[in-house]
């Protein structure tokens, strides 16, 4: 179904002559923002939702064409159709972008090594429309219709558009709201594996509304800190890369600063399973990494993050961070909660380390990493095994005392993780916690083993986090 030109322009007209006062928002893309297979798509529709959500202070407009490509020259190029003049004739001061989905079927996949170009392009031509409309890209939503070689490439979207579109995003400083992992444990949303019914936009509404009106604040690290100059890409995001007294650092800064500056201070394995840190710091988040490696969260682990953490309060960000620990990083994260119990507003801790017994020790359950147990062993500086074993260095072994500390975990855990069994570890930790009355919850995953980290859709994790934060900042 194609949209008639006449009555875009009549719309138009009316958004123009009549709201010139509103904050105007134009949604452009395929036919997941037209509404293509929703009831009632003129109220059910994301845009039409996000209206609803947004009110009378904002004049939301659907500019989505079914079968729109971003490819200039695929199979239905969005600059070449009727939406695409409306949407520039609408003046937006905002501008949402959803496409990419289309560009993966076959007829127009030949073109995709001019996909990063051609986006570029149609970001500029938005910007220097006369009102010089904030940008801002979307992930395309997953596609579940796997096994099909000629439509929609569920493939594709992950392994080709997504990274172009972080490169995007990166290279012409926009704003990048990932979908992709929003709906990637939401198949029941998109009956027919491509557009989401009713509930699905909603959900799309939902988060592009949390955007708009995120409470942020004025804030560049850059010029708090002696940063280098040198930028990377981390996911369509700023990150600086350096050393502080000869250890490696990264810190990724978010497009818009949150209010209060909270920040998520990651505990090893920087950049594996990224898609919380990746919402978070579409909310305003910076991340951190200062390198532990071979530490094992032993006292010169806990030196060497203090030292990190009086730096970075140099430069502004909150003075209590939410900490990630991944595997061995539960080590860290909990020895120096343990020791700057007033600097942490949150612990998430994934398949996390909690006795190094059982891991690197392997003296469970667990096979242990007999190198590592080496390493660990000399790096506390036990002279003998027995000492090791008989040494109160663990987190599962200060338990109680965490409880008292007032900050809340969250922990996600793999039942079936053979390398750090959660019998082990989460498990004990986790009564002990909940007996001393600490606040503990841990979302299980059944049949899952040590990987993947994280969860599909991070959801809960950012949540927990967000919530814990802003309580610290409040």
């Amino acid at each position: 179904m194609k949209a008639n030109p006449l009555i875009l322009l009549g719309i138009i007209f009316l958004f123009t002559g009549c709201h010139s006062s509103r904050t105007k928002v134009a949604c452009v893309g395929d036919s997941i923002t037209y509404g293509s297979g929703i009831e009632d798509r003129g109220h059910n529709s994301y845009p039409a939702q996000l209206q609803e959500m947004l009110g009378k202070q904002y004049t939301v407009a659907n500019f989505g064409r079914p079968g729109a490509t971003l490819l200039f020259e695929g199979a239905l190029p969005y600059v070449k159709t009727k939406e695409f003049e409306a949407s520039k004739a609408f003046a937006p001061d905002i501008v949402f972008i959803m496409l990419g989905t289309n560009d993966t079927q076959k007829k127009s996949r030949a073109h995709l090594p001019a996909f990063e170009g051609d986006y570029a392009q149609l970001i500029r031509i938005y910007r220097e429309l006369p009102s010089h409309p904030r940008v801002i890209l979307l992930k395309p939503l997953p596609a579940f219709n796997y096994g099909d070689t000629v439509w929609i490439s569920p493939e594709l979207i992950t392994r080709k558009i997504q990274p172009l579109m972080e490169k995007v995003a990166f290279d012409n400083r926009c704003e990048l709201i990932d979908l992709y992992h929003w709906f990637l444990d939401k198949e029941d949303l998109l009956p027919d594996k491509v557009h989401p019914n009713v509930a699905g936009a909603r959900r799309i509404a939902e988060r592009l509304y949390d955007h708009l009106v995120a409470d942020t604040t004025a804030f560049d690290l850059r010029r708090q800190l002696d940063l280098p100059v040198e930028t990377h890409n981390f996911h369509g995001f700023e990150m600086k890369s350096g050393q502080l007294d000869s250890v490696p650092y990264h810190i990724v800064m978010p497009r818009h600063t949150a209010a209060g500056r909270p920040w998520v201070w990651r505990a090893r394995f920087f950049g594996h399973e990224p898609q919380a840190d990746i919402a978070l710091l579409e909310r305003g988040y910076h991340v951190v990494y200062y390198d532990v490696a071979g530490l094992f969260g032993a006292p010169p682990a806990v030196v060497r993050w203090n030292r990190f953490y009086d730096w970075l309060q140099k430069g502004g960000l909150a003075p209590k961070a939410a900490l990630e620990g991944m595997s061995r990083g539960g080590l860290i994260v909990y020895n120096w909660a343990l020791q700057n119990p007033d600097k942490v507003c949150a612990v998430y801790a994934d398949a996390p380390v909690l006795d190094i017994k059982s891991w690197p020790g392997g003296k469970g359950i667990g096979k242990g990493s007999p190198d590592n147990w080496k390493a660990c062993m000399n790096v506390y500086g036990f002279t003998s095994e027995e000492e090791a074993l008989q040494a109160h260095v663990s987190p599962l072994d200060h338990a109680a005392e965490i409880a008292t500390l007032g900050f809340p975990m969250l922990h996600v855990v793999g039942d079936a993780d053979k390398v750090v069994p959660v019998d082990e570890n989460t498990g004990p930790f986790e009564q002990i916690i909940k007996k001393e009355g600490g606040t503990i919850r841990v979302i299980h995953k059944p049949g899952i083993g040590h990987h993947p980290h994280s969860l599909p859709d991070p959801e809960p994790i950012v949540h927990f986090i967000s919530e814990a934060c802003q309580i610290a900042v409040n």
